[in-house]
């Protein structure tokens, strides 16, 4: 997986009834606040998936909204995120297996797909329990796979990439 650094600019919005004189809670307000709100919106196309806000850079002065006597403060600060490349390889775990394929989960991206067109020599064998088989290998609920990514777009209104996988490759498959 590919972790990435990136500086980012974010207004943090506190209300009225959480403000304090004092500067030790005001501070905490705002990063609590920013925390949740990184956690609410997930991930973004240019950055990929928030992971971890490192580094609270700078507090800008506030600007109270009339109406609600809230306050907006642009903040700067430094994130963990993690994106999605072509190419790159990744280990994840079955979720669901259908005849045409498998959905896989890895880290923050729940949304991998890997056709049974990309699996060379695996069959699906139906029932209760589906799977994919080839000789002494399985594909079933919760196997670990390494794959490799072949493509990913962004959904907007799901807020997370869909991934195309393959398991072409050398050391590719079941773990």
């Amino acid at each position: 997986m590919v972790f990435l650094q990136a500086e980012m600019s974010w207004n943090v919005l506190i209300p009225a009834d959480q403000l304090s004189p004092e500067g030790l809670l005001l501070r905490k307000s705002i990063i609590v606040r920013l925390l949740e709100d990184i956690t609410n919106r997930k991930a973004s196309k240019d950055h990929g998936y928030y992971i971890a806000v490192n580094e609270l850079k700078a507090i800008s002065e506030g600007k109270v909204r009339e109406l609600t006597g809230d306050v907006l403060f642009p903040v700067t600060f430094t994130c963990i995120t993690e994106k999605p490349m072509k190419g790159e390889i990744l280990v994840g775990s079955v979720e669901k297996i259908l005849k045409h394929g498998v959905f896989l989960k890895s880290g923050p991206m729940e949304n991998i797909f890997l056709s049974e067109k990309t699996m060379s020599e695996y069959k699906y064998l139906g029932g209760e329990s589906p799977m994919f088989r080839k000789d002494h290998s399985k594909l079933e609920k919760d196997t670990i796979v390494r794959f490799k990514v072949m493509g990913f777009r962004w959904m907007e209104a799901d807020r997370q990439f869909q991934l195309l996988a393959t398991l072409a490759g050398d050391f590719l498959g079941p773990l």
